[in-house]
């Protein structure tokens, strides 16, 4: 039922529109007006104000049609990474890729494309389904702002699908809480040739400490990183203050408090072991340290409702469905963290955040087919 022309001319037209976060103002109205044109009311919240930028999060309820049920969620982001001024999605042997030095943006209006045919095609059909809410959000590549000031009054939905990941027949049913660190070193400057004696670098502070934390794979459940580092005013002066920037995700809870507790006890054990006597008194590097909660971690349990929906779906379709945990944290953290029992879909999205995007038109269609059959059954 799906109709690939009419999937291919939708991707097509979305993809041409230059979306960056903070910058989604034309995504923001195209989709408006195309979701009140197949019946929605359509709502924009509030969160570009807060964020800063030019559109709110958009949502487009559909009211049932033919049958009771409870509500069902849709999710998608209609920010995209850079370069993306000029994008033009070029279609070869039924691949999107961009003609130019750009990303596609496949990452993720390959999921809005889909979601659009698949109430199109319920739609022409007279397929009988309960409430849909397709909620699209803003600046989700830049800390998944959008879903974090959504109203949420507005969503009735208990259950949902985040349409945002590579791979067909594809569920993230579990992904890691996320904590973001930030680190000030301020030692003591001085002439690094005429008195290097007399100051303590803020950069030996900060590369001992690096050198002492774990990072990287740490287990199966959790990972750690250290990003940036800016620090130093010139090659003749012993640095006084270095800015650290990281991270550290985990999927269970106590593993992300220990990790983060140890590298903050690595910042502090460096500055001790770097103090030094100056001007008749004990000089110790200071260390500012602040942590944010990043995003929760989001685990669906395997018999949980939208996942019993989605196998059911399959099995109807008599395809396989492939379950299993991620390592990066989407929209969909946040939807979890609201009560919304919320999984992760794959799209068909490939080579994503990289001038390599590209999408199959086959694999946008057979994830549009699947999502029909699950609005079907919800």
């Amino acid at each position: 039922m799906i109709d690939t022309e009419r999937l291919t001319a939708e991707f097509a037209r979305q993809a041409a529109i230059s979306s960056p976060s903070f910058r989604e103002g034309e995504i923001a109205r195209y989709l408006t007006e195309r979701f009140r044109r197949m019946g929605a009311e359509v709502f924009m919240d509030g969160a570009g104000e807060r964020v800063g930028g030019e559109s709110g999060n958009l949502i487009a309820a559909f009211p049932a049609r033919g049958k009771e049920g409870e509500p069902l969620m849709l999710s998608v982001h209609m920010d995209t990474v850079g370069p993306a001024e000029g994008v033009a999605p070029l279609l070869t042997d039924g691949v999107f890729t961009s003609a130019g030095e750009t990303i596609l943006g496949s990452d993720d209006k390959a999921g809005i494309a889909e979601i659009i045919e698949a109430l199109e095609v319920v739609r022409e059909n007279n397929i009988p389904h309960g409430p849909i809410e397709v909620v699209v959000t803003i600046c989700e590549e830049v800390g998944l702002l959008g879903a974090k000031h959504l109203d949420f009054s507005r969503i009735r939905s208990r259950r949902g699908l985040a349409l945002d990941t590579s791979g067909v027949d594809l569920l993230i049913h579990r992904a890691p809480a996320a904590n973001k660190m930030r680190f000030e070193i301020t030692g003591r400057e001085a002439h690094a040739g005429i008195a290097p004696e007399k100051g303590i670098s803020a950069i030996q502070v900060a590369a001992a400490a690096v050198a002492a934390m774990r990072l990287g794979r740490i287990d199966e459940e959790t990972t750690a990183n250290i990003g940036t580092i800016q620090g130093g005013q010139a090659t003749n002066i012993v640095p006084k203050k270095v800015i650290l920037e990281g991270e550290a995700r985990s999927h269970d809870p106590g593993k992300l408090t220990r990790q983060t507790e140890h590298m903050i006890s690595c910042l502090e054990a460096a500055a001790l072991e770097r103090a030094r006597e100056l001007d008749g008194g004990t000089f110790v590097p200071e260390v500012k340290t602040e942590v944010m909660a990043d995003y929760p971690a989001m685990a669906v349990p395997l018999d949980g409702s939208i996942i019993r929906l989605v196998r059911e779906a399959s099995d109807r379709l008599q395809r396989p469905l492939e379950i299993k945990a991620a390592g990066g944290g989407s929209d969909a953290n946040i939807f979890n963290g609201q009560g919304i029992e919320t999984v992760i879909l794959g799209t068909g999205m490939t080579n994503v955040h990289t001038v390599d995007e590209c999408v199959r038109v086959e694999d946008m269609a057979r994830v549009a087919g699947l999502l029909v059959e699950i609005i079907r059954l919800a």
